[in-house]
């Protein structure tokens, strides 16, 4: 099986790091693999994790900044 080149998560949008995600954490489920290559997998994984929750975490911190720029307003 031909593997794809990962791009790196800095350079992926939300959906395309939880997509890729969901496909690692398929082959991983599926078995098949190497130990190395389970490792990588999960070392991508764990990227693609961490670069969905700061994308998760940023989206929290704009709607907090709306809601409060509205509390405000309101006042």
């Amino acid at each position: 099986m031909a593997e794809k080149k990962a791009a790196p998560q800095e350079a992926l949008s939300y959906e395309q790091a939880r997509d890729e995600l969901v496909e690692v954490v398929r082959r991983l489920e599926s078995g098949g693999t190497t130990l190395e290559e389970s490792l990588a997998l999960w070392e991508r994984a764990e990227l693609l994790a961490r670069s969905c929750q700061t994308w998760l975490d940023g989206a929290r911190e704009r709607l907090d900044a709306a809601v409060g720029e509205d509390d405000g307003a309101e006042r």
